[in-house]
Protein backbone atom coordinates (compact mmCIF):
# COMPACT_ATOMS: atom_id res chain seq x y z
CA UNK A 1 0.00 0.00 0.00
CA UNK A 2 1.68 3.57 -1.45
CA UNK A 3 1.70 5.85 1.69
CA UNK A 4 -1.56 8.24 -0.06
CA UNK A 5 -3.49 4.86 0.65
CA UNK A 6 -2.61 4.52 4.08
CA UNK A 7 -3.19 8.14 4.85
CA UNK A 8 -6.73 7.57 2.89
CA UNK A 9 -7.42 4.36 5.26
CA UNK A 10 -6.32 6.52 8.31
CA UNK A 11 -8.98 9.07 6.89
CA UNK A 12 -6.69 11.58 6.86
CA UNK A 13 -8.60 15.02 5.40
CA UNK A 14 -5.21 16.18 3.65
CA UNK A 15 -4.91 12.76 1.76
CA UNK A 16 -8.49 12.96 1.02
CA UNK A 17 -8.19 15.83 -0.62
CA UNK A 18 -5.14 15.08 -2.20
CA UNK A 19 -6.50 11.63 -3.98
CA UNK A 20 -9.48 13.87 -5.34
CA UNK A 21 -7.56 16.06 -6.84
CA UNK A 22 -4.92 13.67 -8.54
CA UNK A 23 -8.05 11.79 -10.16
CA UNK A 24 -9.61 15.51 -11.15
CA UNK A 25 -5.76 15.39 -13.05
CA UNK A 26 -6.06 11.87 -14.28
CA UNK A 27 -3.11 10.72 -12.08
CA UNK A 28 -5.12 8.44 -10.34
CA UNK A 29 -7.66 6.17 -11.49
CA UNK A 30 -10.33 4.00 -9.77
CA UNK A 31 -9.71 1.31 -11.95
CA UNK A 32 -7.24 0.76 -14.77
CA UNK A 33 -6.48 -2.40 -16.94
CA UNK A 34 -3.25 -4.34 -16.18
CA UNK A 35 -2.65 -7.69 -18.03
CA UNK A 36 -5.31 -7.88 -19.83
CA UNK A 37 -7.78 -7.69 -16.54
CA UNK A 38 -9.35 -4.33 -14.88
CA UNK A 39 -8.14 -4.16 -11.08
CA UNK A 40 -10.31 -1.77 -9.03
CA UNK A 41 -8.72 0.62 -6.71
CA UNK A 42 -10.57 0.16 -3.62
CA UNK A 43 -8.39 3.17 -1.56
CA UNK A 44 -9.65 5.33 -4.29
CA UNK A 45 -13.24 4.82 -4.19
CA UNK A 46 -12.54 4.89 -0.01
CA UNK A 47 -10.88 8.23 -0.77
CA UNK A 48 -14.34 9.95 -2.47
CA UNK A 49 -16.22 8.81 -0.06
CA UNK A 50 -14.44 10.46 2.31
CA UNK A 51 -14.44 13.66 0.39
CA UNK A 52 -18.08 13.41 0.53
CA UNK A 53 -17.97 13.23 4.28
CA UNK A 54 -15.60 16.64 4.78
CA UNK A 55 -16.99 18.49 2.37
CA UNK A 56 -19.36 21.27 3.40
CA UNK A 57 -22.49 21.81 1.56
CA UNK A 58 -21.95 25.07 -0.19
CA UNK A 59 -23.79 27.26 -2.81
CA UNK A 60 -22.13 27.54 -6.02
CA UNK A 61 -24.02 30.25 -8.53
CA UNK A 62 -22.83 29.99 -12.53
CA UNK A 63 -24.27 32.45 -14.55
CA UNK A 64 -27.94 32.66 -13.36
CA UNK A 65 -27.99 29.05 -11.94
CA UNK A 66 -27.49 28.07 -8.71
CA UNK A 67 -26.23 24.82 -7.12
CA UNK A 68 -26.34 23.63 -3.33
CA UNK A 69 -23.90 20.69 -2.78
CA UNK A 70 -20.74 19.09 -1.67
CA UNK A 71 -18.78 18.87 -4.64
CA UNK A 72 -17.72 21.75 -6.87
CA UNK A 73 -17.82 21.86 -10.89
CA UNK A 74 -14.46 20.73 -13.04
CA UNK A 75 -12.32 24.03 -14.30
CA UNK A 76 -10.03 24.46 -16.46
CA UNK A 77 -11.50 22.99 -19.28
CA UNK A 78 -10.34 25.13 -22.08
CA UNK A 79 -6.74 24.59 -20.99
CA UNK A 80 -7.74 20.73 -21.04
CA UNK A 81 -9.33 21.00 -24.43
CA UNK A 82 -12.45 19.54 -22.78
CA UNK A 83 -15.54 20.74 -24.70
CA UNK A 84 -18.36 20.66 -22.60
CA UNK A 85 -21.86 22.56 -24.10
CA UNK A 86 -24.40 23.77 -21.64
CA UNK A 87 -25.86 22.69 -19.27
CA UNK A 88 -23.42 19.76 -19.82
CA UNK A 89 -21.77 19.07 -16.06
CA UNK A 90 -18.65 17.53 -15.31
CA UNK A 91 -17.78 17.53 -11.57
CA UNK A 92 -15.10 18.11 -9.65
CA UNK A 93 -13.00 14.54 -9.15
CA UNK A 94 -13.43 13.42 -12.82
CA UNK A 95 -10.95 13.71 -15.48
CA UNK A 96 -11.84 13.84 -19.24
CA UNK A 97 -9.07 13.60 -21.52
CA UNK A 98 -7.99 16.20 -23.88
CA UNK A 99 -10.37 15.85 -27.07
CA UNK A 100 -13.50 14.40 -25.61
CA UNK A 101 -16.99 16.27 -26.04
CA UNK A 102 -19.74 16.33 -23.28
CA UNK A 103 -22.94 17.76 -24.72
CA UNK A 104 -26.01 18.46 -22.52
CA UNK A 105 -25.07 15.47 -20.13
CA UNK A 106 -23.43 14.37 -17.09
CA UNK A 107 -19.81 13.33 -15.93
CA UNK A 108 -19.48 12.28 -12.07
CA UNK A 109 -17.05 12.39 -9.67
CA UNK A 110 -14.65 9.19 -9.96
CA UNK A 111 -15.16 9.06 -13.74
CA UNK A 112 -12.74 8.88 -16.40
CA UNK A 113 -13.27 9.62 -20.22
CA UNK A 114 -10.95 8.58 -22.66
CA UNK A 115 -10.03 11.29 -25.70
CA UNK A 116 -12.01 11.18 -28.36
CA UNK A 117 -15.19 10.36 -26.65
CA UNK A 118 -18.89 11.47 -26.99
CA UNK A 119 -20.97 11.96 -24.02
CA UNK A 120 -24.23 12.78 -26.12
CA UNK A 121 -27.51 14.43 -24.77
CA UNK A 122 -28.61 13.52 -22.03
CA UNK A 123 -26.17 10.66 -21.33
CA UNK A 124 -25.17 10.14 -18.07
CA UNK A 125 -21.20 8.79 -16.32
CA UNK A 126 -21.76 7.56 -12.93
CA UNK A 127 -19.08 7.75 -10.39
CA UNK A 128 -16.45 5.79 -10.96
CA UNK A 129 -17.41 4.68 -14.98
CA UNK A 130 -13.92 4.24 -16.98
CA UNK A 131 -15.14 4.99 -20.61
CA UNK A 132 -12.54 4.55 -23.23
CA UNK A 133 -11.41 6.76 -26.23
CA UNK A 134 -13.32 7.04 -29.07
CA UNK A 135 -16.65 5.72 -27.28
CA UNK A 136 -19.61 7.39 -28.50
CA UNK A 137 -22.32 7.20 -25.98
CA UNK A 138 -25.59 8.15 -27.53
CA UNK A 139 -28.44 10.41 -26.80
CA UNK A 140 -29.59 9.46 -23.45
CA UNK A 141 -27.31 6.16 -22.49
CA UNK A 142 -27.43 5.54 -18.90
CA UNK A 143 -24.00 4.93 -17.62
CA UNK A 144 -24.16 3.25 -13.80
CA UNK A 145 -22.06 4.43 -10.76
CA UNK A 146 -20.72 2.68 -8.14
CA UNK A 147 -18.98 4.24 -4.78
CA UNK A 148 -20.25 0.99 -2.10
CA UNK A 149 -18.92 -1.95 -2.07
CA UNK A 150 -15.66 -0.03 -2.19
CA UNK A 151 -14.23 -2.97 -4.18
CA UNK A 152 -16.99 -3.55 -6.11
CA UNK A 153 -15.87 -3.53 -10.18
CA UNK A 154 -17.52 0.25 -11.80
CA UNK A 155 -18.82 0.08 -15.08
CA UNK A 156 -16.30 -0.18 -18.00
CA UNK A 157 -16.39 0.79 -21.41
CA UNK A 158 -13.14 -0.19 -23.55
CA UNK A 159 -12.13 2.16 -26.01
CA UNK A 160 -13.57 2.16 -29.26
CA UNK A 161 -17.58 1.16 -28.37
CA UNK A 162 -20.67 2.16 -29.63
CA UNK A 163 -23.18 2.72 -27.49
CA UNK A 164 -26.35 3.12 -28.57
CA UNK A 165 -29.47 5.69 -28.10
CA UNK A 166 -31.46 4.93 -24.76
CA UNK A 167 -29.16 2.12 -23.55
CA UNK A 168 -28.25 1.23 -20.22
CA UNK A 169 -25.72 -0.21 -18.34
CA UNK A 170 -25.40 -0.79 -14.65
CA UNK A 171 -23.87 -3.23 -11.91
CA UNK A 172 -19.85 -3.14 -13.24
CA UNK A 173 -20.87 -4.98 -16.76
CA UNK A 174 -17.48 -4.76 -18.99
CA UNK A 175 -18.52 -3.39 -22.44
CA UNK A 176 -15.38 -4.67 -24.70
CA UNK A 177 -13.28 -2.95 -27.35
CA UNK A 178 -15.39 -1.69 -30.53
CA UNK A 179 -18.74 -3.29 -29.37
CA UNK A 180 -21.74 -2.06 -30.65
CA UNK A 181 -25.15 -1.97 -28.80
CA UNK A 182 -27.96 -1.31 -30.29
CA UNK A 183 -30.91 0.83 -29.07
CA UNK A 184 -32.50 0.20 -25.83
CA UNK A 185 -30.12 -2.53 -24.60
CA UNK A 186 -30.12 -3.18 -21.06
CA UNK A 187 -27.37 -4.98 -19.16
CA UNK A 188 -26.84 -5.59 -15.43
CA UNK A 189 -24.69 -8.16 -13.67
CA UNK A 190 -27.60 -10.89 -14.28
CA UNK A 191 -28.77 -10.24 -17.53
CA UNK A 192 -27.84 -13.01 -20.03
CA UNK A 193 -26.07 -12.04 -22.91
CA UNK A 194 -26.17 -14.79 -25.47
CA UNK A 195 -24.10 -15.37 -28.78
CA UNK A 196 -27.08 -16.31 -31.40
CA UNK A 197 -24.50 -16.51 -34.56
CA UNK A 198 -23.99 -20.08 -34.03
CA UNK A 199 -25.59 -22.83 -33.98
CA UNK A 200 -26.08 -23.49 -29.94
CA UNK A 201 -26.17 -20.72 -27.81
CA UNK A 202 -23.27 -19.34 -25.56
CA UNK A 203 -23.84 -17.67 -22.96
CA UNK A 204 -22.09 -14.51 -21.57
CA UNK A 205 -22.99 -12.46 -18.14
CA UNK A 206 -20.98 -9.32 -17.32
CA UNK A 207 -19.38 -9.11 -20.31
CA UNK A 208 -20.32 -8.09 -23.93
CA UNK A 209 -17.41 -9.45 -25.74
CA UNK A 210 -14.78 -7.51 -28.10
CA UNK A 211 -16.73 -5.94 -31.25
CA UNK A 212 -20.05 -7.97 -30.79
CA UNK A 213 -23.30 -6.37 -32.22
CA UNK A 214 -25.99 -6.53 -29.78
CA UNK A 215 -29.35 -5.86 -29.38
CA UNK A 216 -32.33 -6.19 -26.78
CA UNK A 217 -34.08 -9.59 -26.93
CA UNK A 218 -36.49 -11.67 -24.94
CA UNK A 219 -36.64 -15.49 -23.68
CA UNK A 220 -39.49 -17.33 -22.51
CA UNK A 221 -39.29 -18.55 -18.87
CA UNK A 222 -41.81 -20.60 -16.87
CA UNK A 223 -43.30 -19.47 -13.86
CA UNK A 224 -46.22 -20.65 -11.85
CA UNK A 225 -48.71 -18.18 -13.35
CA UNK A 226 -47.74 -19.02 -16.98
CA UNK A 227 -44.62 -18.48 -19.42
CA UNK A 228 -43.40 -15.00 -19.88
CA UNK A 229 -40.81 -13.06 -21.58
CA UNK A 230 -37.99 -12.33 -19.82
CA UNK A 231 -35.41 -9.21 -21.15
CA UNK A 232 -31.55 -10.52 -22.42
CA UNK A 233 -29.69 -9.52 -24.55
CA UNK A 234 -28.30 -10.97 -28.00
CA UNK A 235 -25.09 -10.68 -30.08
CA UNK A 236 -26.52 -11.33 -33.81
CA UNK A 237 -22.71 -10.72 -35.24
CA UNK A 238 -18.83 -9.14 -35.29
CA UNK A 239 -17.31 -5.92 -36.26
CA UNK A 240 -14.59 -7.34 -38.50
CA UNK A 241 -11.43 -5.99 -37.03
CA UNK A 242 -9.61 -5.88 -40.70
CA UNK A 243 -11.31 -3.04 -41.35
CA UNK A 244 -11.59 0.54 -40.40
CA UNK A 245 -13.39 1.60 -37.44
CA UNK A 246 -15.99 3.86 -39.11
CA UNK A 247 -16.45 1.82 -42.04
CA UNK A 248 -16.94 -1.42 -39.53
CA UNK A 249 -19.25 0.25 -37.49
CA UNK A 250 -21.49 1.56 -40.22
CA UNK A 251 -21.12 -2.26 -42.01
CA UNK A 252 -22.30 -2.90 -38.37
CA UNK A 253 -25.62 -1.31 -38.12
CA UNK A 254 -26.91 -1.75 -41.72
CA UNK A 255 -26.04 -5.39 -42.19
CA UNK A 256 -27.72 -6.25 -39.08
CA UNK A 257 -30.15 -3.89 -39.22
CA UNK A 258 -29.32 -2.34 -35.76
CA UNK A 259 -31.24 1.27 -34.11
CA UNK A 260 -29.13 3.62 -32.64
Amino acid sequence: MSDLAARVAAADPDAIREAVARLDRGELRVAEKVGGEWIVHAWVKEAILGFFRISPMETMEVGPFEFYDKIPLKKGLAAAGVRVVPPGTVRYGAFVERGAIVMPGYVNIGAWVGAGTMVDTWATVGSCAQIGRNVHLSGGVGIGGVLEPAGARPVIIEDGAFIGSRCIVVEGVIVEEEAVLGANVVLTSSTPILDVTGPEEVRHVGRVPARSVVVPGVRTKKFPAGEYGMPCALIIGKRQPSTDKKVSLNAALRDFGVSV
